[in-house]
């Protein structure tokens, strides 16, 4: 059974820290970029961040770059998000996806809220 699950949302203040992860099974994980989503009430879903497998190479939304460190440990099967300096804006259920082919996501996860205030 192919299974993503996300970790490590909660609440906190602003200008705090959070480290999410998202934990693969099912899957020949090694060969699939890991992209990091989210989703605020009203809101459109967004990427925030994808690492590649080949070379880990990263990317990250504007929104996020220079505050969010997206890494992966590929023996235990893992992509990590760690996020600092949160914001407000921040506040949302974050998901993670895994991605084969460049462009299309194959499996998802449930998703872990994180509430940032102010």
């Amino acid at each position: 059974e192919v299974q993503l699950v996300e970790s490590g949302g909660g609440s906190v203040q602003a200008g705090g820290s959070l480290r999410l992860s998202c934990a693969a099974s099912g899957f020949a994980f090694d060969d699939y970029a890991i992209g990091w989503f989210r989703q605020a009430p009203g809101k459109e879903r967004e990427g925030v961040s994808i690492i590649k497998t080949s070379d880990g190479s990263t990317f990250y939304a504007d929104s996020v770059a220079g505050r969010f460190t997206i890494s992966r440990v590929n023996s235990n099967h893992t992509v990590y998000l760690r996020m600092s300096s949160l914001k407000p804006e921040d506040t949302a259920v974050y998901y993670c996806a895994a991605m084969y082919r460049w462009g299309s996501y194959d499996y998802w996860g449930q998703g872990t809220q994180v509430t940032v205030s102010s």
